[in-house]
């Protein structure tokens, strides 16, 4: 496969992302994602200085992809605050979809493997997953201004709601019964919707 120089590196972190959301980054060598590739080490080694390096731009690009799509439900999205937060999190459930769902995201197959092993790679991990919390709580923002939505802590309900999904995402990998993400939509919507 011949691929231009300055489409190198993106093939690369394309590649990488499959293996690595399929196997782990442990269990993915240097020489697996090379050969995976068609490129030769020199191109791997032009780009990133080590697996490591490499795995911290896979996180942060896969970052930068991942809040456009979930900034585009939860911020230029239709419907009311409370529409848009359920959507996003429904889109969980759709497990072939490839973008939003307990099977494919970085934070649920890295954080446990690579925190203890790579401080850069736990940063861009936090920093991800931190700013995943702040488009969640201001979209519970609107959902608070617009009466959708009746709790009164926006970040602290985002922050509790995304580590929700992601334990229930954790658990249906361990289980494979998709009533472990069913069942955490609908305490998603008790949280965000109390009976008083």
């Amino acid at each position: 496969m011949k691929i231009k120089t300055n489409d190198t590196r993106q093939h690369i972190l394309d590649i990488g992302y499959q293996l690595v959301v399929t196997k782990g980054f442990t269990n993915v060598g240097l020489s697996e994602i090379l050969k995976t590739a068609a490129v030769p080490k020199g191109s791997f080694y032009h780009y990133f200085k080590s697996k490591e390096q490499f795995g911290e731009a896979l996180i942060q690009h896969y970052f930068e992809q991942y809040l456009e799509h979930v900034s585009a439900i939860l911020v230029q999205g239709t419907g009311t605050g409370f529409e848009r937060v359920t959507d996003y999190f429904s889109r969980w459930l759709i497990i072939d979809n490839g973008t939003c769902n307990a099977n494919k995201c970085v934070v649920v197959k890295l954080s446990a493997e690579v925190s203890d092993l790579s401080e850069p790679m736990r940063e861009a991990l936090r920093i991800g997953a931190n700013r995943i919390v702040s488009l969640l709580a201001n979209c519970i923002d609107d959902g608070i201004k617009d009466g959708s939505i009746t709790i009164t802590d926006s970040q602290l309900t985002a922050q509790t709601l995304y580590q929700l999904w992601l334990g229930a995402s954790l658990f249906y990998k361990l289980s494979q019964d998709l009533n472990v993400l069913q069942q955490a939509l609908v305490t998603t919507k008790a949280q965000l919707q109390p009976v008083v």
